[in-house]
């Protein structure tokens, strides 16, 4: 879909504009469903306004900023997650290995820039495009974007990027250049979402590896009733979070 073709269709918005209401994206019926409206910048503040009126930026290298509110919306539950048998048996056995670290927030850069390098689920190529992984590391330095790091023998080996705003928490994109790295850095960010009391992590889209790890879809009324008035709470200090490494006995089964 061409910038001009956007445009035409699209509430098209400025800097100085504010987006769109929720209730005016595309429907199911159309061939975007939850696209809301175009144009404008991804600075801090306009970041902080989507995400606090549940809507996110996702778009190609060849198009305009994008911003979309699905409806249905992909949520995980906290009392929801489902650590599997097999991902218990995973964390247990690095656990036990001295070079092995659940963390956050100690390599964000690394963390979005390497899932700007692997495709989503379901899709050729990237959409964390450059503007994208900037934005986002400048929302990081404003303390809002954080990373769930899973680290082996002093290296990076998987991770992903999610947005905090009190105690609401908008999941972004994963990594793994280890089998199961990903899912135990999820399951550190579920385990300290249990702790501070996080309700849910916004997952935006239904991918059946999401689904298989207890997300489920909501309405986007029912996200936002549930979303909302975690934003004024006291957002969990990140970066100091101490994982429990018994967190596969204390998470949600």
């Amino acid at each position: 879909m061409s910038a001009d073709t956007l445009q035409t269709h699209l509430p098209w918005i400025e800097s100085h504009n504010p987006l769109p209401s929720v209730e005016n994206a595309w429907g199911t019926d159309t061939d975007a469903p939850g696209l809301l409206a175009a144009g404008a910048d991804l600075g801090v503040d306009r970041l902080l306004e989507a995400y606090s009126k549940g809507v996110f930026p996702w778009y190609n290298p060849n198009q305009p900023v994008l911003w979309w509110s699905p409806d249905p919306r992909m949520v995980l539950q906290i009392r929801n997650f489902k650590l599997h048998r097999s991902l218990r048996k995973t964390l247990s056995r690095y656990a036990a290995q001295p070079n092995f670290e659940l963390c956050f927030d100690r390599a964000f850069d690394e963390v979005i820039e390497a899932c700007a390098k692997s495709p989503r689920e379901g899709q050729n190529g990237t959409w964390i495009v450059p503007d994208m992984v900037k934005a986002y590391q400048a929302l990081h330095r404003a303390g809002f974007a954080h990373s769930a790091e899973t680290w082996l023998d002093g290296k990076l080996v998987a991770g992903l990027y999610f947005v905090c705003i009190g105690k609401a928490v908008f999941g972004e994109s994963m990594f793994s250049t280890l089998s199961d790295g990903s899912k135990m850095a999820l399951a550190a960010l579920v385990h300290v979402c249990q702790h501070e009391g996080i309700q849910a992590i916004d997952c935006q889209q239904n991918t059946a590896h999401l689904a298989s790890m207890g997300a489920q879809e909501m309405t986007r009324s029912a996200f936002l009733e549930l979303s909302v008035p975690a934003l004024t709470q006291a957002s969990p200090d990140w970066k100091n979070a101490q994982i429990d490494w018994d967190l596969w006995r204390t998470v949600a089964p």
